[in-house]
């Protein structure tokens, strides 16, 4: 009998009746379930399960569906020696047309209970990953980014016939396009990065060592099991302390253990009785990181906005003050009502930075000085002290 991998149908995938892109499919019933706890996995095929959770309700998923690898045989090294490759009846679909109805129910499911700015992260292999991307815009979700994970210690392509595959491919999607307000923790990723952009492309070890779990006869427990690494940089980089992440493929609970640790909510589903109890107590184990290393990062979007006016108003500087840029190539003065004067222009420290420079636009904060004995000072330290000082 062919069976999906975990947290799958348990029998063949079979067509789905064309359903509203808000709705999961038709055959599974809807039956509203609270969560009962803030960590929790749920026993049984994943479309059915979630299709009992409250609509609109998740921030974000994770998602490693069967990689379907279509393997020929067993695969064995130069030496002869069996390698211990994915080739679990899970993993198994009859032909494509059954993985793609099998992808078209379970991101159904997972669309349904996705908030309206939630996002979805799905992971794959060359054997699936173009197939679920079609899909996900067939389904209306809008792709954000493909995500390179290279892997720093690949396993070999031993018949030497190929290139080693050494990487997977991760698709970020928000639930449809017109999602503006997804989460995207951009500063702090940056600020964690040598303030430099955080790529596409992960360079992340494979899960080995005392991460990997192990059965009773001492292999590996689950043959897919990731990296803890790479399920942070998931979390972290798109959902918030408390945000309630899923994932519909629990198997050994890597991303709810993550989830745990980082502050996260989180609700799995796993079919296989052996890879829940694993997660279960693995997910247990766990510490949640000190709440004031997990705080959101303050980013100069969301924080008070202070009028320059403020600043002249509290004593910071005063009027006939003379503001310079960086280099001392220009300089404005500034007026009682808050506005600044660069020749005959009066104008905002913004509208006059831009004149200065002959440009369109000016952040005027961190284009302005101010002398502070004999050295230049950002007014921008000036507002972001009055910040600290809460406003009051």
């Amino acid at each position: 009998m062919v069976m999906p991998r975990s947290g799958a149908s348990s029998r063949a995938p079979r067509l789905i009746p064309q359903a509203s892109r808000r709705g999961s499919p038709g055959i599974t019933a809807r039956v509203a379930q609270s969560f009962p706890s803030a960590m929790q996995i749920l026993h049984g095929d994943c479309v059915t399960e979630l299709a009992k959770l409250p609509p609109g309700s998740v921030d974000l998923v994770f998602a490693e569906p069967p990689y379907n690898l279509q393997l020929q045989g067993g695969l064995k090294r130069p030496d002869d020696s069996r390698v211990d490759a994915v080739d679990d009846d899970w993993d198994k679909f009859s032909n494509f047309a059954a993985y793609d109805d099998f992808t078209r129910a379970w991101l159904e499911a997972c669309r349904r209970v996705m908030k309206p700015h939630a996002t979805l992260w799905v992971i794959g292999t060359y054997h699936n990953i173009f197939r679920v991307g079609a899909m996900l815009q067939d389904l209306g979700f809008w792709i954000l980014n493909d995500v390179i994970w290279r892997k720093a210690n690949p396993m070999p392509n031993f018949r030497g016939r190929r290139f080693t595959n050494a990487h997977e491919t991760l698709i970020w999607a928000s639930r449809d396009a017109a999602a503006r307000q997804y989460t995207f923790n951009y500063e702090a990723l940056k600020a964690g990065n040598e303030d430099i952009q955080v790529r596409s492309d992960w360079t992340i070890a494979l899960c080995t060592g005392e991460e990997r779990l192990k059965g009773h006869d001492n292999k590996k427990l689950h043959p897919t099991q990731k990296p803890e690494a790479l399920l942070a940089r998931v979390i972290l980089s798109s959902s918030r302390p408390g945000d309630l992440v899923l994932d519909p493929f629990c198997g050994t609970g890597t991303s709810g253990a993550v989830a745990k640790r980082l502050g996260r909510r989180f609700i799995g589903v796993e079919r296989d009785e052996t890879y829940r109890e694993a997660a279960e107590r693995r997910i247990a184990a766990v510490k949640p990181l000190p709440e004031a290393s997990l705080a959101s990062f303050p980013t100069a979007r969301e924080a008070p906005r202070v009028p320059f006016s403020a600043l002249i108003e509290r004593g910071m500087i005063a009027p006939g003050t003379d503001l310079f840029d960086a280099k001392r190539r220009h300089k404005a003065l500034v007026r009682a009502d808050g506005a600044i004067a660069l020749g005959d222009a009066i104008g905002s420290i913004h509208r006059i930075g831009a004149l200065a420079q002959g440009l369109e636009a000016c952040n005027g904060w961190t284009f302005w000085h101010v002398e502070r004995k004999g050295a230049l000072m950002l007014i921008d330290a000036l507002r972001a002290q009055i910040r600290a000082e809460g406003m009051g």
